[in-house]
């Protein structure tokens, strides 16, 4: 831990435009995943570093903010960007005076980690292993055939770690991580690139959500309030969800109906009308 103690910051502003429908009226840190909203699944993560409560975790909401704000409750500090979203250098900048010379822990709300051999543990501790509280570091994992490696051969996987000195320099204007530290860190030779060894989906789109709800279930995963009597093969259905017809590779929303005589394949069913096609998932990235 640095000398002037550490903080984190979930970033949960953003609009979700890849992945509407399902996010014009559902903000996407609150869109389930494993039937768990990954906004939660982010503050668990960093509560296992031992950050927890509104003096140590901050939380920005803009869009579908009043969703954000009442999910968040008293468990962290609310940023709400009332003006438009600030991107995610822009978000940090405007916690400044709460940050307050502290090394920052940034999050993405959804990203999908999941680390096989500590779930849902203290995965990202390896950001913190050894660290001096001088460099930006990274968690990354490996580019995938045919994918463009942003950071000599890696990509992103959802976390960084930011000393003071980076965070203090931010403005609360619409801006990027990418622009404002990472790469100007690169240029300095300060971004350290910290291995994720887990598998790491961002759920931005229908294909990705699909596959982290798909990789979370591990094969069928049904809510026990849910009343299912359909066949289900690959699949998550949510809380209070009627299945009568089949599902297969497919997610079915809280309070959400599939109809005998139906058959759902590779999509996500919200109510009882709205079904957001997928298309066939690729496997969780390791």
């Amino acid at each position: 831990m640095p000398d002037g103690g550490m903080c984190a910051v979930v970033l949960a502003a953003g609009e979700g435009r890849r992945l509407r429908p399902l996010t014009d009226h559902t903000p996407k840190a609150l869109c389930p995943v494993g039937n768990v909203a990954p906004l939660d699944s982010a503050l668990d993560r960093i509560a296992g570093l031992g950050l927890r409560g509104p003096d140590a975790v901050a939380v920005n909401a803009c869009h579908l903010r009043d969703q954000i704000v009442a999910h968040v409750g008293d468990r962290a500090h609310l940023s709400v960007e009332a003006d438009g979203p600030l991107g995610t250098a822009g978000g940090v900048g405007r916690l400044r005076p709460w940050i307050d010379g502290r090394a920052v822990l940034v999050g993405n709300a959804d990203a999908y980690l999941a680390d096989a051999g500590r779930p849902p543990g203290p995965d990202i501790a390896a950001l913190l292993d050894g660290w001096a509280g001088t460099t930006v570091r990274m968690l990354t994992r490996p580019a995938a055939p045919g994918e463009a490696g942003e950071f000599s051969g890696q990509r992103f996987a959802g976390f960084s770690l930011l000393p003071w000195r980076y965070a203090a320099a931010l403005a609360a204007r619409p801006s990027s991580l990418v622009h404002e530290v990472w790469r100007p860190a690169e240029a300095a030779g300060r971004l350290e690139l910290v291995p994720y060894r887990g598998t790491y989906l961002d759920t931005g789109t229908p294909r990705d959500y699909l596959a982290a709800n798909l990789h979370a279930a591990g094969g069928v995963l049904v809510d026990p309030s849910a009343t299912v009597t359909g066949r289900c093969v690959a699949a998550v259905v949510g809380a209070r969800a009627v299945v009568r017809g089949d599902v297969t590779r497919a997610v079915v929303w809280p309070d959400g109906r599939v109809d005998p005589g139906e058959c759902l394949v590779d999509a996500v069913r919200v109510g009882r009308d709205l079904t957001v096609p997928c298309g066939i998932p690729r496997s969780g990235r390791d």
